[in-house]
């Protein structure tokens, strides 16, 4: 086996990017320096751990049934590597896996256009929600389906990014899905075929007595100006009510979410961070846009880190209502850090607070009005219970 290489000095050096919580971000570039604050980690890459590398890359050379790649054994070192973290947040990407994210994040990727979480229970990839008029809707793919293969390619205990990157392919291109659905007693097969999607990540409309509708389906760099035009189209409209849907939402980027709360929020604290040291960043608003209307925020189990920043500011504001289920529940934010051969480490560096020093994670944000969602009334008619049950609460507080 030629060209063998595992811990690289060359890939000490990069860039650090901007925070994200469920999602990742790409502005801001700084030199990654190492080690900070005086905390060390005794050397992995030691003689001893090296000669044992060495020694089972020829093992696997002499004995191994099947070829493999000198590269896909390195890739496989650093990968493990973030594994033996044992947290699903913490990853390592390989140049393409980091230029697809980017994509994503910027507005453009190719795919199936659900939006995917992890179910901490099964350690499976869960559909958070299905984007409409996307492959994955007219294949018939359902919000909390978990992916149990992508092809013949099992997703159980695999970190999110590599399921994903799985799922997503070229355009044109089939995956082959199994999943497995709640009240279903065998696995569900589904082909769907891969397209170029535009990440639209903000849909909103007008409903009865002057109550405005904005879902927010995820925090991505495209999301605040799509959230901005809605507002506006929504005042222009003769708003006089607000509910605000983040169902199924499974986070973003840190920025996105603080950006679109500063047109929300009254002046203050919106989060803040601390990390390992006891460093603390606060994230704050201005209190120059906070909004001028009665407010109702729907969230659900799948309603993810940046929701759940957003959610959990309306909440201890009380500026507005929530309605539905308790949120998934995580608390805690991540840095990407790109290496100089373009690869790139995402670490879980912060926990999160809400405004009155709520650490939610594992523990999520219990709604104010507790509504379950109806599936089978959705399925049979379209009927979206919680939904209605936010415009009877919203009503309610125009009212008054």
């Amino acid at each position: 086996m030629e060209n063998k290489r595992v811990f690289a000095g060359g890939l000490i050096a990069g860039a650090v990017l901007t925070l994200a919580v469920g999602g990742c971000a790409f502005v801001g570039v700084t030199l990654y320096q190492g080690t900070k604050n005086g905390s060390s980690l005794e050397e992995v890459g030691n003689k001893t751990t090296m000669e044992k590398v060495n020694v089972l890359e020829g093992m696997i050379d002499d004995y191994y049934l099947e070829d493999v790649s000198a590269e896909d054994l390195e890739q496989g070192v650093y990968k493990g590597l973030l594994d033996a973290l044992g947290d699903p947040y913490s990853v390592y990407y390989t140049a393409d896996e980091l230029e697809t994210l980017q994509e994503k994040t910027q507005g453009i990727y190719y795919g199936i256009g659900a939006r995917v979480s992890l179910d901490t229970e099964t350690q499976l990839p869960k559909i958070a929600s299905v984007i409409s008029g996307t492959p994955a809707e007219e294949a018939g793919l359902m919000a909390n389906d978990l992916l149990y293969k992508a092809d013949d390619t099992e997703l159980q205990g695999m970190d999110l990014s590599s399921a994903v990157a799985l799922i997503r392919g070229e355009e044109g291109t089939t995956v082959h899905l199994t999943v497995i659905r709640s009240g279903e007693s065998n696995y569900l097969e589904f082909d769907v075929v891969r397209r170029k999607l535009a990440n639209e990540t903000v849909t909103s409309k007008m409903l009865d007595d002057s109550m405005a509708y904005i879902q927010i389906q995820e925090f991505d760099d495209v999301t605040l100006d799509q959230f901005t035009e809605a507002l506006d189209n929504a005042r222009s409209e003769g708003m006089e009510g607000l509910i605000i849907d983040l169902r199924g939402n499974p986070g973003g980027n840190l920025s996105t979410v603080c950006d679109i709360c500063r047109e929300l929020l009254p002046k203050g604290l919106i989060v803040y961070t601390e990390d390992k040291y006891g460093n603390r960043e606060e994230y704050s608003c201005d209190g120059a846009n906070p909004l001028e209307v009665p407010l109702v925020v729907l969230v659900d189990g799948n309603s993810a880190s940046a929701s759940e920043i957003m959610s959990g500011a309306v909440k201890d504001y009380g500026i507005g209502t929530l309605v539905g289920t308790t949120t998934y529940g995580k608390g805690i934010v991540q840095r990407i850090m790109q290496l100089t051969d373009n690869s790139a480490v995402k670490l879980t560096v912060s926990k999160y607070y809400t405004p009155k020093g709520n650490n939610i994670h594992k523990i999520g944000i219990e709604p104010d009005v507790e509504v379950e969602f109806d599936a089978q009334a959705y399925v049979e008619d379209g009927t979206d219970n919680q939904l209605n049950k936010a415009m009877e609460v919203l009503q309610e507080k125009m009212t008054e």
